[in-house]
């Protein structure tokens, strides 16, 4: 038997901040409240499906360094542009890393600056 990832888990200054920014990209809710203000994130049908929940973690001060993990996400119902849109519009900023500008992807921060990708690639939705 094999493991699958079931919890992505997310240090941040302002999960309740965070919350609303990724429920609104991935159509998630908030699945649970910790008295210390960590929030968990999911599908609507909850904890143990297909896709990972998200553990929104407060903490006063990023980790030291840069994150080695990111999310790359795809539109299930737009096309890229559309997409890139909607998330510019919900708080995402565009990111430099590096980038040379043929890349088939872009680039994007969170709210508290997490980079993550936008794909070109649309997937089913769930």
């Amino acid at each position: 038997m094999a493991c699958r990832v079931s919890e992505l888990v997310l240090g941040c200054r302002d999960p309740e901040l965070l919350a609303r920014f990724w429920c609104e990209v991935l159509d998630f809710v908030v699945l649970d409240r910790e008295e210390d203000g960590t929030l968990e994130i999911g599908p609507r049908e909850g904890f143990g499906g297909p896709q990972p929940t998200i553990i929104l973690s407060r903490r006063d001060e990023p980790e030291p360094g840069k994150s080695r993990l990111h999310i790359d996400v795809n539109a299930t119902d737009r096309d890229q542009d559309a997409e890139l849109e909607r998330l510019l519009a919900l708080g995402a900023r565009p990111a430099d890393i590096g980038q040379t500008g043929e890349e088939s992807w872009h680039v994007l921060a969170d709210p508290e600056g997490n980079e993550f990708c936008l794909l070109r690639a649309r997937l089913n939705p769930l």
